[in-house]
């Protein structure tokens, strides 16, 4: 494995990887504490940013090399629908699901009874108020659809708003929010005090569904095209150990350092597990809440970008029937490097893996 101070090392240009403090950052921070980065000939320094507009626009001006990114993100990134368009795209994806509603105690007892939510909202004569941490984001799909599957029209009886995930737990206790969509570990934390209430996770509402990826500017994949295969190599490494259950212990004591999640282990613990429903939210726990590896996980396939076309359409997002061709034929799912790294992947760990066995044999004497 190569070390930091290896002079081959050295002379590769050091990537600046971005990520949000959410438990399916697990990859890129299982990736640096394992040495992945190294071992795949990497110099990376990582960043730990507040919000996905902190990430959108930092790899928009060049701040960043790479990102762990809404899957929506670099669609509306390169449609321009957040402004200028930035050409970018994904070779990687990182999970599926990981997303969970949560509400407060009081709208949880109304939500679910239509005769209780057209009586408070005629009442309050205002709409509930849901957090979401970016506007193009599944977590937005997911909401719509959610309140679409119980008779609400989230035109007539919903504002949505932007809040950092960090930030969602507490807006909720204090009022402001009578619910969000956001990935863990911030449903768990609400729980866990006992003023949040998970409805539903992204794994009953949209079944395999894309969430996070790495995203970086097409530049940087055609310039750095060797440096992008290996670092989608070493990601792809960290989500098969993500993946495992038998390194879940591991994981969740990494993610809960200070310089990363910064979360209490009880949190992370139900947050990898996987939540949903129920009184208190955490009578159930899922296999499938969070998905790193198996069931053709980490594939950019044309499938999930169809998906993610599909929620920019049917959210109101996107209404440009030209934009969401454009969006089909612009290969933002890019699967040319991510097959590449593959390979890179397998050679060296079954490299590895012979080298391993060399060690373990017994000198002949």
């Amino acid at each position: 494995m190569a070390s930091i101070s290896d002079p081959k090392l050295n002379t590769r240009k050091l990537l600046r990887l971005g990520f949000v403090p959410l438990c399916d950052c697990a990859p890129i921070v299982i990736a640096h504490e394992l040495g992945l980065f190294e071992k795949y000939d990497l110099r990376i320094q990582l960043s730990r940013e507040v919000g996905w507009a902190t990430i959108r626009d930092k790899i928009a001006f060049g701040e960043l090399d790479a990102a762990h990114a809404l899957a929506p993100m670099v669609f509306a990134a390169s449609l321009g629908l957040e402004g200028v368009a930035i050409d970018c795209v994904t070779s990687l994806v990182l999970n599926l699901h990981g997303n969970a509603i949560t509400l407060s105690q009081d709208a949880a007892k109304i939500i679910g009874d239509s005769e209780s939510l057209q009586a408070f909202l005629a009442s309050h004569g205002e709409r509930l108020v849901f957090g979401i941490p970016f506007l193009h984001s599944a977590h937005y799909f997911l909401l719509i659809a959610w309140l679409k599957s119980l008779g609400i029209s989230a035109e007539e009886s919903a504002q949505f708003v932007v809040v950092p995930p960090p930030q969602m737990p507490l807006n909720l206790k204090a009022g402001h929010l009578d619910g969000y969509c956001v990935g863990e570990p911030w449903n768990s934390i609400a729980v866990l005090a006992q003023f949040g209430v998970i409805a539903a996770t992204s794994a009953q509402i949209a079944p395999m569904h894309p969430e996070k990826v790495l995203m970086v500017r097409r530049e940087f994949a055609q310039s750095h095209a060797e440096q992008h295969k290996r670092l989608i190599a070493a990601l792809l490494e960290a989500c098969r150990y993500c993946g495992k259950a038998e390194n879940r212990a591991h994981v969740i004591e990494t993610l809960s350092y200070k310089q990363y999640l910064n979360a209490p282990p009880e949190a992370l613990r139900l947050s990898l597990a996987g939540a949903s429903g129920g009184n208190d939210g955490i009578d159930e726990r899922r296999a499938d809440f969070t998905i790193f590896a198996r069931n053709n996980t980490n594939e950019p396939s044309v499938d999930k970008a169809r998906w993610i076309i599909d929620g920019l359409r049917d959210s109101g997002l996107c209404k440009d029937p030209r934009l969401l061709h454009r969006a089909s034929t612009l290969e933002v799912f890019s699967t040319e490097p991510f097959n590449e790294a593959i390979r890179i992947c397998d050679s060296i760990q079954t490299e590895n893996e012979h080298k391993n066995e060399s060690e373990a044999e017994p000198a002949i004497q």
